[in-house]
């Protein structure tokens, strides 16, 4: 059994596990195109970057189908709706800048999302149908020594997509970010305010490409807000977020 299936959780080296000739140069396409992030339109003040698309992955051909984007006043956008999973936005839809054409054909991203899509678990039935993806790349960026930059939702939190993965892209000069998974019972609340047999792990994911998936079922997860560390330079931490979930089918007697 696996690590994600039996625990609810698992820490992976994706640059060791996925490694090819040329992901260095992928990596670093990936790196660069964090640099230049919009703002998150939701939370302007909270030092939060990112873009958004939604992807379709066919199980019975392994191939990854990108849906298409809304636009709006020259801009392309993706839709996000998270239901009632997150206290800071609930039952509403979000829209993000969309992540660009040649970062959505980027190979090292592509080689991502089928590896999380094969360490995920359903029945049978339910891999005949699309499995939807949501990528989401997001810059947590400080440029003072009086700032913090915060994710979203501030809290250990379910997700409600059934498994999401974090994927680090850099980690610079900065302190905080620390990642807490918990049981479910326990969303809603920071980890000081938990009993701490409710909390699995505490870690840190620090090197490119360090990662680690959630079952969103079996526990909650929380990653605290990130603040400048001791250099001058900016304190920068990029992740890249990809939640997977079923195609779900009218129930026509409801």
């Amino acid at each position: 059994m696996s690590q994600l299936k039996d625990k609810g959780y698992a820490i992976y080296d994706y640059m060791e596990s996925l490694r090819y000739d040329g992901i260095e140069k992928d990596y670093e396409a990936l790196l660069s195109y964090f640099e230049n992030l919009p703002i998150d339109d939701y939370a302007p003040e909270l030092n939060r970057y990112r873009r958004y698309s939604r992807a379709l992955v066919l199980p019975t051909s392994g191939n990854i189908e990108w849906l298409p984007d809304v636009k709006r006043e020259g801009n392309e956008y993706a839709a996000y709706f998270q239901g009632k999973f997150n206290p800071e936005h609930p039952g509403s839809y979000r829209e993000f800048h969309s992540i660009d054409s040649d970062i959505r054909d980027n190979k090292l991203l592509k080689k991502i999302i089928m590896a999380n899509y094969h360490k995920t678990f359903w029945q049978e039935e339910d891999k005949i149908m699309p499995i939807h993806v949501g990528v989401h790349f997001v810059k947590l960026m400080v440029d003072n020594d009086e700032d913090k930059a915060v994710s979203s939702p501030d809290c250990l939190h379910q997700d409600g997509e059934p498994f999401t993965f974090a994927h680090l892209i850099e980690r610079r000069n900065v302190k905080g970010g620390m990642n807490a998974i918990g049981i479910p019972e326990v969303r809603g609340k920071q980890p000081e305010e938990v009993d701490k047999k409710d909390l699995h792990e505490f870690f840190e994911i620090s090197k490119p490409l360090e990662s680690y998936g959630v079952d969103d079922s079996a526990v909650s997860h929380y990653v605290s807000p990130v603040m400048k560390d001791s250099g001058d330079d900016s304190g920068v931490r990029s992740v890249i977020l990809i939640d997977y979930q079923l195609t779900v089918v009218a129930d026509m007697d409801e």
